[in-house]
């Protein structure tokens, strides 16, 4: 396994949730990873941020970790959930909910009833 692999996958199993974005979770630096850091901030998620901007290496990595070619990336206990339009269908379907429910990761369920409310 690379490097970039290695890092990759010990931080994936470390973490119980993980977003590979472009740039932070307090200042994003695209659309897509706003829109699902929005989300986990908004619902109160505590997640490990991983710039991939700050990394070639990384940024490449991930792509092959997952077999995805976009970014941002989602991990819920070691396991990819998918990127922006996945992470959003997931959110507004209550399906995200459920993931986070079924693996014991702390959420506000009001907010995330807001995020539905103010989509329906």
């Amino acid at each position: 396994m690379s490097e970039a692999k290695t890092r990759i996958d010990e931080t994936v199993k470390a973490n119980d949730v993980v977003l590979y974005m472009k740039g932070t979770k307090e200042m994003p630096q695209c659309g897509f990873s706003s829109r699902v850091a929005g989300v986990l901030n908004y619902m109160g998620v505590d997640y490990t941020d991983v710039n991939v901007l700050a990394d070639d290496e990384i940024r490449q990595g991930i792509k092959d970790y997952s077999d995805w070619p976009t970014i941002p990336q989602l991990y819920v206990k070691g396991e990819f959930v998918g990127g922006c339009d996945i992470i959003t269908e997931m959110t507004l379907s209550g399906e995200l909910d459920t993931l986070f429910d079924e693996n014991k990761v702390g959420y506000n369920k009001d907010a995330a009833d807001k995020i539905r409310e103010a989509n329906a």
